[in-house]
């Protein structure tokens, strides 16, 4: 047998044909990269955002920059010349105005604590509930109510639970030392509309529960409460924190409720700001207002600055 050599492999890919130009691969064209077309992109996008911004700064930073340079400034009653001075804030934090800012904040503290606790229980019965007609209900129920506030809902209570209201005198709730226009009469009215707030808020992070958690729990040998104790409450607490906090934000802010149930009887500074700007207290307060407004500011900031990172570790965890 004639000597055969070991010829070798042929090379992977296409064979070159007689008399064909070799393939080569088209050189990248340099003069129009794709990053210097995207960063034009970019800077075509800016325009469009203009009217965002213009819409900010109108709206919201012209009223804010001068609420902080009204809180700065005081008026010199003879001359009328201005300056700048801190005597807004101090008297702001002041005497009767420190009372106002002090039963402000109890009061949202104490209806957000309530709102937090009726309202997520409300919302875990309707999660475990087996009729889902019912959640509909409750969900339909709590975004009306939750906007139901106001001059409206205080003239509700007034009719039904005020000196002559239909429920006071059915019951006799005036023997009893009840009554609507204190301390007391303001939190019902500000649970009726923070506790379906609640119920809206803290439904998605309860419906963030997987069932598998509670099974894995079960079948270790763990009791309903212990999975409770050990991981529902801790999963759900950035949720239920950032809830709460929301409805002290919420209760903080409320004016028209108050102002028409209770008027000054109560010290509060929303109350004591309106009357301020209206000139029912001195005339020449509205610097102080606005000192006082300041301050409402800066707790709603310090709000949002604890909002706002419960809110991603939440969805961090539930989502």
């Amino acid at each position: 047998m004639p000597d055969q050599t070991a010829l070798p492999a042929p090379a992977a890919g296409p064979v070159p044909v007689a008399g064909a130009a070799a393939s080569v691969p088209p050189a990248p064209d340099v003069r129009g990269g794709g990053a210097p077309r995207r960063r034009g992109a970019r800077r075509h996008r800016w325009p469009v955002v203009v009217p965002f911004f213009a819409f900010l700064a109108v709206c919201f930073g012209l009223p804010a920059g001068t609420m902080v340079y009204g809180a700065f400034t005081v008026l010199d009653p003879e001359s009328g010349a201005s300056r700048i001075s801190t005597e807004n804030i101090s008297g702001s934090l002041s005497g009767a105005y420190a009372t106002g800012l002090t039963g402000s904040i109890e009061l949202s503290l104490f209806t957000a604590l309530l709102a937090t606790v009726v309202g997520t229980l409300i919302a875990q019965a309707v999660v475990t509930s087996p009729r889902p007609a019912l959640r509909g209900i409750v969900v339909s129920a709590s975004g009306v109510l939750a906007n139901f506030s106001g001059a409206p809902l205080a003239f509700a209570f007034i009719a039904t639970l005020g000196t002559t209201g239909t429920v006071t005198q059915l019951f006799h709730l005036d023997r009893t030392g009840f009554s609507l226009y204190s301390f007391t009469g303001l939190v019902l009215a500000y649970l009726y509309f923070m506790v379906p707030l609640m119920v809206v808020t803290v439904l998605p992070a309860l419906d963030g529960l997987r069932s598998q958690w509670q099974e894995a729990a079960a079948s270790c040998g763990a009791t309903r409460g212990q999975y409770w104790r050990h991981v529902g409450i801790p999963v759900l607490t950035p949720s239920l924190l950032g809830g709460a906090v929301l409805m002290f934000g919420t209760a903080f802010a409320s004016h028209a409720t108050a102002a028409v149930m209770v008027g000054s009887s109560q010290p509060l500074i929303t109350i004591q700001i309106a009357n301020a700007l209206n000139g029912n207290v001195l005339v020449g307060q509205e610097n102080l207002a606005l000192a006082m407004s300041l301050n409402m500011v800066v707790i709603a900031l310090l709000v949002m600055a604890v909002q706002i990172p419960l809110q991603r570790r939440s969805a961090r965890w539930l989502g």
